[in-house]
């Protein structure tokens, strides 16, 4: 009987580290995913929203708000699990020069640990800036 008392004990001793361990998994790998995953869409938003027409005009580039944020959102959604809970906030979004600020804030719900409710709120905060490697040069006028 002494020996089967260890084995249980062994058992649960091994469960409840397994919870731990998914516990804080859930916690850890979130800023870093939000990090790149953020960091990859909002280049390509950016992109995605350059007006060409202006830059074939006038040469400067130009980003458009309304669709940088709905391209952005797409993309996000596009890329996200559905276990968490998310809320984008766009800061800063200027035209000219295109720049954008945005926060990613994740939920990842309630835990209950000896009749004490806690959640986890993770906030991401990415700023972007699009550059181009091309100087602006004059243009000719026809």
């Amino acid at each position: 009987m002494k020996e089967a008392s260890w084995g249980y004990m062994i058992i649960l001793l091994g469960v409840v580290i397994l919870a731990i361990i998914l516990l804080m998994q859930r916690i850890t790998v979130t800023s870093e995913e939000d990090f790149y995953l953020g960091r990859e869409v909002m280049e390509a938003s950016m992109l995605d929203a350059v007006d060409y027409g202006t830059y074939r005009l006038t040469g400067r580039i130009v980003m458009s708000e309304e669709k940088f944020i709905e391209v952005f959102l797409r993309r996000f959604s596009e890329s996200v699990a559905n276990n968490k809970t998310y809320q984008i906030d766009f800061y800063d979004v200027y035209e000219e020069p295109p720049k954008a600020s945005v926060r990613i804030r994740t939920s990842s719900g309630t835990t209950t640990i000896n009749s004490d409710d806690f959640s986890t709120n993770i906030d991401t905060l990415l700023h972007g800036i699009l550059e181009t490697i091309h100087g602006q040069g004059e243009l000719k006028e026809n």
